[in-house]
């Protein structure tokens, strides 16, 4: 069987859509294998097939016997002098199978292994593609949106695309897309699955900030300044710690860009989101104050034995310092991994009084650094 047209069909298929044409010609074998067992309803151990571009041959191999008891793995001497000449008792002789001769649904058989061989190469292929970008930023389309509220977000472009799910979870409450609308999403996790690679993004996940802020500062790129924490309340606002790893360079002034250029930049993205920078401190005292602002602090007294602080504020700044519900002090908390008790100064001698705090564990929101792509 000449195969010229079967090999420049497969490097068509190879040049479209990216598959190796020693990859399929792999599942055309076993394929063939496959039709055979399902012509035959038997044993398929001893056939094995030659395929190259100027020929496809399946072969049974059988023993050279006296007297065949079992006709797919034996033959008589006469048929196997046929075949060779030579052939003797107990040789293995390789007995052509004439695959014209295949059934109707021993040809769908075959059919059927090399479609679903062809969908498992692209899977594979949109797997590997996708799993490097774990934990980036990418741009997709809002396919469709279910009555539950998740969103199918189409990403990625021509053959190297995919359906990306945005559950209703990983949306922010205050956000509002339609089916057609561009987003940009973070992805979370690529997991494999019986009906090819699900892609898991998000709109909540605090490392979309960071993110969004390594891509709109150079400085963050380059290295210049570090994001080492951050805590988030999506939609709502978000407080940002940096340093600066070089001299002479202010992390906060980098991230703020010249006349809010850069900061505003990634609030708009974020569709109004309020975002807090400030400067981290390996001196918790330090970083406690700096992590309340825009509150003013009198002063940070480390609790000993505890991660937490006792933090005394101005009379006027107590409300300042704990947000409206709690949210600048909860915030605080999470990006140091401290628990902070704040106390007017007015009061913070008096026996008894009552304690304004916000306790939080450091786990839940603060950001650890992510892969590099």
């Amino acid at each position: 069987m000449k195969c010229d047209e079967i090999f420049a069909a497969l490097a068509m298929l190879e040049k479209e859509r990216g598959i190796p044409v020693d990859y399929m010609v792999e599942r055309i074998t076993q394929a063939l294998v496959a039709a055979y067992k399902k012509d035959k309803d038997g044993y398929t151990d001893n056939v094995f097939v030659e395929l190259n571009e100027d020929h496809l041959t399946m072969f049974a191999q059988k023993e050279v016997v006296d007297d065949v008891i079992s006709p797919a793995t034996e033959i008589t001497l006469d048929a196997a002098r046929r075949i060779d000449s030579k052939a003797q008792l107990g040789d293995l002789v390789n007995v052509e199978i004439q695959t014209k001769a295949f059934g109707r649904i021993a040809a769908q058989t075959a059919k059927q292994v090399i479609i679903q061989g062809i969908r498992e190469a692209e899977r594979g292929m949109v797997f590997d593609s996708f799993s490097s970008k774990e934990h980036e930023i990418l741009t997709g389309t809002v396919l469709r949106i279910d009555n539950s509220g998740d969103m199918t977000v189409r990403i990625g472009q021509g053959s190297d695309r995919t359906d990306a799910l945005l559950a209703v979870g990983e949306q922010v409450r205050t956000e509002h897309f339609t089916e057609g609308d561009l987003i940009r999403v973070y992805v979370v996790e690529v997991r494999r699955s019986s009906r090819g690679p699900q892609v898991l993004v998000s709109r909540t996940h605090p490392a979309l900030v960071k993110r969004l802020f390594e891509r709109e500062v150079p400085e963050i790129e380059s290295g210049a300044v570090e994001i080492r924490s951050i805590s988030r309340e999506p939609g709502s606002r978000t407080k940002l710690a940096v340093c600066a790893t070089e001299p002479n360079i202010d992390p906060v002034g980098a991230c703020v860009g010249p006349r809010g250029a850069r900061v505003n930049a990634i609030v708009e993205e974020l569709q109004g989101e309020k975002i807090d920078i400030v400067v981290w401190s390996d001196d918790i005292a330090r970083f406690v104050a700096s992590a309340l602002s825009p509150a003013d602090v009198i002063s940070v007294t480390p609790l000993p034995g505890q991660k937490a602080c006792r933090v005394i504020v101005p009379d006027d700044q107590l409300s300042l310092a704990i947000g409206k519900e709690g949210q600048n002090a909860r915030l605080a908390a999470r990006l140091t991994g401290c628990k902070i008790d704040i106390k007017p100064a007015s009061q913070a001698e008096s026996a008894g009084e009552a304690e304004q705090s916000a306790e939080e564990e450091p786990c839940s929101e603060t950001v650890e650094e992510a892969p590099e792509a």
